[in-house]
């Protein structure tokens, strides 16, 4: 018998893993709440109520009342272990966590769990090939 040639990619063509990008647009920074901008891969989502944000290096921390600084990270969908996006309609709901929704009344989102249904299946999908990212940033 001779012997097949099983060098990588030979028999199987190797998937490419993409990066999916997620990008928040902190747009009104209040004293209680923060409304945004989400963008996938450079195109928008929805909008996002977060709570206040805080410059960490003048205010401590307030658990559960506090935005996620700005700046990339690693978004880990199973667990939700690290940046948490889900539904609710005001800053009582966030828990320091990112909401989605509609923005269309002062301080809330509404159509909350139709957006966060849609999210999760988009990035439950990306993750299968790839790694996901959020970027926030303040205007």
């Amino acid at each position: 018998m001779g012997e097949e040639d099983i060098r990588p990619g030979k028999f199987f063509k190797r998937e490419r893993r993409k990066e999916m990008k997620l990008k928040l647009e902190r747009l009104y920074l209040k004293p209680d709440y923060t409304i945004g901008k989400l963008y996938i891969d450079g195109k928008y989502f929805c909008d996002t109520l977060e709570d206040q944000v805080r410059d960490l290096a003048k205010e401590r921390k307030i658990p559960g009342r506090t935005a996620i600084p700005a700046g990339v990270y690693e978004v880990d969908v199973p667990g939700f272990d690290g940046i948490l996006i889900h539904r609710g309609n005001t800053a009582e709901d966030t828990s320091g966590c990112i909401l989605v929704g509609e923005n269309r009344e002062r301080g809330k989102v509404i159509n909350s769990t139709r957006y966060e249904v849609q999210l999760t299946g988009i990035l439950e999908r990306a993750q299968e090939k790839g790694k996901i990212t959020i970027e926030i940033i303040q205007s």
